[in-house]
């Protein structure tokens, strides 16, 4: 696994502790890679996949993203996936999604295998390679501020807005928003190619 957090050692620019952190995106499901510099020449420490994350400044493609800890870099920002800002707006017409506990159930059985297999390796019970494997596909995220939560749905590729056990869809990659109204754009066009735009957009609910 990446590191989420790189040591002090690694540091590409240290801004101190994230007081008040709100975050403005997530890193995609694959993880991303980081640089020092807006210039593409030392690379950094790679961020893990669905870290929630804060963009500080945005030059052309680059954008400089700050992590819970106040570590900074340097990343592609198109690859970025936007987090909501605020709870839908009234009036709305939203997706319903079933009852917010199933998925939160899923969310706390993830993060339980996920806690296993690190005490397992911790304790030497396991080694580097049965843990990647007991790991592999285990996705989830979530942002939770008061009353108020944003969760990720890895079984739909989808986040969720959620206050209290009402929840509804509220944001999807294009791609999939296009696939679920049966409209068909070109198969893989400009995603994750180096002259595309990288991931694919995130289409808000109530905003199309």
């Amino acid at each position: 696994m990446n590191a989420a957090y790189p040591p002090q050692s690694v540091v590409a620019a240290a801004v101190g502790p994230a007081a008040g952190f709100r975050p403005t995106h997530v890193v995609p499901g694959d993880g991303m890679p980081t640089w020092e510099a807006p210039d593409g020449l030392v690379a950094s420490e790679p961020l893990d996949a669905l870290l929630p994350v804060r963009l500080l400044e945005r030059r052309g493609d680059w954008g400089q993203v700050l992590c819970l800890n106040g570590w900074s870099a340097w990343v592609d920002a198109r690859l970025l996936l936007p987090v909501p800002q605020g709870p839908p707006s009234a009036g709305q017409q939203l997706a319903r999604t079933a009852d917010a506990r199933a998925l939160l159930t899923r969310v706390e059985e993830t993060v339980g295998r996920y806690r296993r297999a690190v005490e397992d390796l911790a304790a030497g019970r396991t080694d580097g390679e049965t843990f990647r494997d007991t790991t592999r596909g285990l996705r989830i995220g979530a942002v939770i501020d008061g009353e108020a939560m944003w969760v990720y749905d890895a079984e739909h590729d989808r986040w969720c807005y959620c206050d209290g056990t009402a929840m509804a869809t509220f944001a999807v990659p294009e791609t999939a928003a296009e696939d679920a109204e049966g409209a068909g754009g070109e198969p893989g066009a400009g995603v994750g190619e180096p002259d595309g735009t990288g991931a694919p957009p995130t289409t808000v609910f109530g905003d199309r």
